[in-house]
């Protein structure tokens, strides 16, 4: 199958080939390069449910990055950032969390399925790019990798910071413009020498505390995001796998989010 793109700029015709016509996943950029190849990325993503799309220029990260990850990690300049928006009416349950069918309904609808929705989009992008001839490595959207430090082996929200898709909150999550910290993330990381979309935007939190003031363990400690600055300057994620033990221990379902809740740029 042969599709056919239009550079709205300079009118030319650009073609992309599918051996398989049900599979999106089995597109090869045949004449056009690298700019239909984010363009095809972009309206890929989105027709599997993508709320966001953005891509970043990490290098400047990569001591970070290998700090958290190692060498493999750092060694890709790229990153993809694809985030989903939660579903508003199940994070505004929130407050009930010990309620059983509401922290079922939280950990089933906003960690698994939105979960195995980011890694098949991922998988997919993946494909895309290897059968196009650059290397990638989609991470998963919510898998730990250092029990110690409590962290995923790549950072979701330095990818969609970098890409201009929102601030790093004094929650320390990814606070975007459109849905505040109501979205999950996950990465693809890639040699493909990809446009970015964007630079990371201007911390918008202001003198706002309502994130450090709702969390009943006191794991924020207010103080804003600040380049190479360790966590643990704002967050103690201790914490709050602390509390998770506890509600566990308690025989309830480990749920908070209060944080993600309470934010005013999520309140619609």
């Amino acid at each position: 199958m042969w599709m056919f793109f239009t550079n709205t700029t300079t009118s030319a015709y650009y073609m992309v080939k599918s051996n398989d016509k049900k599979s999106l996943s089995s597109y090869e950029i045949v004449f056009g390069g690298m700019n239909l190849l984010d363009k095809l990325l972009d309206e890929f993503s989105r027709e599997y449910g993508a709320d966001f799309f953005g891509v970043a220029d990490i290098s400047s990260a990569k001591d970070f990055i290998r700090d958290q990850g190692g060498d493999e990690i750092a060694e890709y300049p790229r990153a993809i950032s694809i985030g989903i928006i939660l579903v508003d009416s199940i994070i505004d349950q929130l407050p009930m969390r010990f309620e059983r069918s509401v922290a079922v309904n939280y950990r089933h609808h906003t960690y698994n399925i939105i979960n195995l929705r980011l890694d098949l989009i991922a998988s997919r992008i993946g494909s895309i790019l290897q059968k196009n001839g650059h290397k990638s490595l989609p991470i998963p959207a919510s898998e730990r990798y250092d029990n110690e430090c409590i962290c995923a082996v790549f950072s979701h929200k330095l990818a969609a910071n970098m890409a201009g898709l929102g601030w790093i909150g004094k929650s320390c999550l990814l606070i975007t413009p459109e849905a505040g910290p109501r979205v999950r993330w996950t990465t693809i990381l890639t040699h493909a020498p990809l446009k970015p979309t964007g630079k990371p935007i201007e911390n918008n939190c202001g003198e706002c505390t309502d994130c450090v003031d709702t969390c009943p363990v006191s794991a924020f400690s207010g103080e804003p995001f600040r380049v190479n600055e360790n966590r643990e300057v704002r967050y103690d994620a201790k914490k709050c796998e602390k509390y998770f033990e506890i509600m566990e221990d308690a025989g309830k379902i480990p749920v908070c989010g209060l944080c993600i809740y309470n934010c005013s740029k999520g309140i619609k």
